[in-house]
């Protein structure tokens, strides 16, 4: 993953910011009594990014993967519009409980810029309806220039979303983060949707690391900087996901990434044996036999 992406990470202030005060309120006035639940996966599962992560022998990268991770982050569908048959033969291969994360075709979110989007917006949600109880958070990533100028479509798109797929958003204009007041305006509308409000944790783009949880979904995207650091950020999130769960955060989605994909699974590996520590969990580890080395 190349965005935030800085040629020296090593003066970057990586710590968490405080959670925005609406954050707490909003988690404890949707409480639930349920157990939260907690999705930790990578972006892409084929071997090219993935190298070291298979066993020699595996031909199918997808039903060994969902063996080891309980969800992906699925940029596949970003760069081709998915079809129902194609998102059946997926669901076909993963076991019970796996989620998908399929990310808005660039057809709706890029090319069209939500300009009278709405039948391609129901052709996807068509196709992925399909992944049935397999089906996680769909998520929208706006273009670098969709910014606050487009609020009103944005506002249209949102409120006309098909039902009943839950929905995340990421932008990443500048703008609807330096003003407090668009900032505002911004996830008001996407709490009044009941959609998640992306969080981002890339070392050139600090002002996505907003902390402010629009839902009792978080929904996280984790930039490592293939750096030793990288471990200590992620120490720093199981912290900061204890918080939440105590606040009533019912579902986390949490995607590692790295500019170097390949170091991915580790990452997630460390990841997930500490919140399994720290939060009495048993997620399973993925690769567990080979974990007894980290990355640096």
């Amino acid at each position: 993953m190349k965005f935030g992406k800085v040629d020296d990470a090593s003066n970057i202030d990586f710590r968490l910011p405080k959670d925005a005060p609406a954050t707490a309120a909003l988690l404890e006035k949707k409480r639930s009594e349920a157990p939260m639940a907690v999705y930790i996966g990578c972006a892409k599962w084929n071997k090219n990014d993935l190298k070291g992560f298979y066993p020699k022998g595996v031909k199918d990268e997808l039903k060994y993967y969902s063996r080891e991770f309980n969800c992906i982050e699925m940029n596949a569908t970003f760069y081709k519009m998915p079809d129902l048959a194609q998102v059946e033969k997926w669901k076909e291969k993963v076991p019970e409980g796996f989620k998908f994360c399929p990310k808005i075709t660039n057809t709706v979110s890029h090319f069209k810029r939500l300009l009278n989007a709405e039948k391609d917006a129901e052709a996807f949600c068509n196709a992925i309806a399909g992944f049935d109880e397999n089906l996680g958070t769909v998520f929208l990533q706006l273009h670098d220039n969709f910014g606050p100028r487009d609020y009103d479509r944005l506002r249209h798109f949102l409120q006309t979303f098909p039902k009943g797929i839950p929905l995340a958003v990421e932008v990443r204009n500048h703008q609807w983060m330096d003003a407090a007041a668009v900032f505002a305006k911004y996830t008001a509308l996407l709490e009044t949707c009941e959609m998640s409000n992306i969080i981002v944790d890339t070392a050139g783009r600090r002002d996505l690391l907003h902390m402010h949880l629009t839902n009792n979904t978080a929904f996280v995207r984790y930039v490592g900087a293939n750096a030793p650091t990288d471990y200590n950020r992620l120490d720093e999130w199981m912290g900061r996901i204890a918080e939440w769960k105590k606040q009533g955060l019912k579902t986390l989605y949490f995607f590692i990434h790295q500019n170097v994909e390949v170091e991915s699974p580790l990452l997630a590996a460390h990841f997930i044996q500490g919140l399994n520590r720290e939060l009495g969990m048993n997620l399973k580890v993925p690769n567990k036999e080979q974990q007894a080395n980290t990355l640096f």
